[in-house]
């Protein structure tokens, strides 16, 4: 379980997490949604420990972040940030074996390589093992890095807005992925996302921040109402059923 208790973040006199407490890891997809300057991405940074907390802790199974050995942490906890780019040129098969360092060191084992392989084969990436990153288009690029996330193995994976820069199709696909490896392979997947109508179709529980602050925490239909949606956004938005699913309208 990862817990977050009386979290808080600050930059100068500006609070951009301000006092949360949550805990995640009793379903499989859990979707964080909100306006930009909510403080998703802070709160996500928080957890994954790329960043520390003013007050409060997060715990992981039990292990505060800020103590846990790094190591220790990254067999459990898997995080993709957003700016996920490389320096150095590498090909798919190299991107994802950087997936087991935590576990070997850099010195695969049999073991290590058996779950590159079944990553990569997750992935459908096999005909691109050989192609650098550079090479591979936007959707086939962000599948090596989830391939990598898979190989390192970890109960827990966190992914800072995955859908970025994709288009629809690959969106879609993405979101389908995620739901599979919740479904299939029994992680516990906590995705920041802009877009609320992916999150309502494919995810199980939505946290909305606005302000730093948790405003609404529920399965992903219940948060799905005009009412809720309003007081995240500040906006006029409508909830319309569509083939028996709730969609988000928005306007201006």
């Amino acid at each position: 379980m990862i817990a977050l208790e009386k979290v808080t973040k600050r930059y100068g006199s500006t609070t951009v997490v301000d006092d949360v407490s949550l805990t995640f890891g009793g379903e499989g997809v859990a979707a964080l949604i909100g306006p930009n300057g909510a403080g998703k991405s802070t709160l996500f940074s928080l957890v994954g420990r790329l960043l520390t907390a003013d007050g409060g802790r997060v715990l992981v199974d039990g292990r505060d972040v800020t103590t846990a050995p790094s190591r220790e942490l990254a067999t459990t906890l898997a995080v993709l940030r957003q700016d996920n780019h490389v320096g150095a040129r590498l090909t798919v098969g190299d991107l994802v074996e950087f997936g087991r360092f935590p576990h070997c060191g850099g010195r695969l084992t049999a073991t290590d390589r058996d779950h590159v392989e079944r990553a990569i084969d997750y992935l459908g990436l096999e005909p691109f093992r050989g192609r650098f990153l550079d090479e591979l288009s936007g959707g086939q690029r962000q599948r090596a890095f989830i391939a990598m996330v898979l190989a390192q193995d970890t109960r827990y994976v966190l992914l800072d807005e995955p859908l970025n820069n994709l288009d629809l199709r690959h969106m879609t696909d993405m979101m389908k992925l995620l739901r599979r490896m919740a479904d299939e392979l029994d992680k516990r997947v906590i995705v920041v996302l802009h877009d609320i109508n992916f999150a309502a179709t494919y995810a199980d529980r939505i946290v909305a921040m606005r302000d730093g602050r948790v405003v609404a925490d529920a399965p992903a239909r219940e948060v799905m109402t005009a009412e809720v949606l309003r007081s995240v956004y500040d906006a006029a938005v409508d909830v319309r059923e569509i083939d028996g699913r709730p969609v988000a309208l928005y306007y201006s």
